[in-house]
């Protein structure tokens, strides 16, 4: 299997969380942790539901990682998010010591990788994971504007 086709197989089961997070009326952002080809996380936005400014799905997958492994340490790991992560996540997943963070579209808004800032090329930080951006951004970026044109729509009819 080449390194595109794995990516896009985890950031693939990363959509079916967010699609899980749509369902419940909450944004479409979904997150899968994978260590040595499996996944042991998987975890999509709860905010809304949780009633949790915390509630992010690349906080709650890093939660189950660590209860899965015994230890907050997730080195070795790869997360897979359909959104680039935000200041609070980005600073999670170094953090947790995570390797790789591989996420889907930029967020102009919040995203603290590519957009907004750039957590990981600041210097000072003990650890810095490798990133990949752009896997299936076209689906990745779609649920979310389909969310929000639903929501803007909804808001309309009221």
């Amino acid at each position: 299997m080449t390194t595109d086709s794995r990516e896009e197989k985890y950031m693939r089961e990363a959509l079916k969380e967010a699609r899980k997070a749509y369902q419940l009326n909450e944004v479409p952002i979904g997150a899968v942790i994978v260590v040595e080809d499996k996944i042991i996380a998987r975890a999509h936005n709860l905010r809304v539901t949780k009633k949790s400014s915390l509630a992010h799905a690349e906080i709650l997958a890093i939660q189950k990682a660590n209860k899965k492994v015994g230890d907050w340490r997730l080195e070795g790991a790869e997360l897979y998010v359909t959104l680039e992560p935000c200041p609070m996540c980005a600073g999670a997943i170094m953090q947790a010591r995570i390797k790789t963070v591989c996420y889907g579209t930029k967020d102009p808004k919040a995203g603290s990788v590519d957009s907004v800032q750039q957590m990981y090329q600041m210097k000072g930080y003990n650890h810095y994971p490798e990133v990949k951006s752009g896997v299936l951004e076209e689906e990745c970026s779609g649920i979310l504007k389909e969310f929000f044109r639903e929501l803007r729509k909804q808001a309309k009819n009221k």
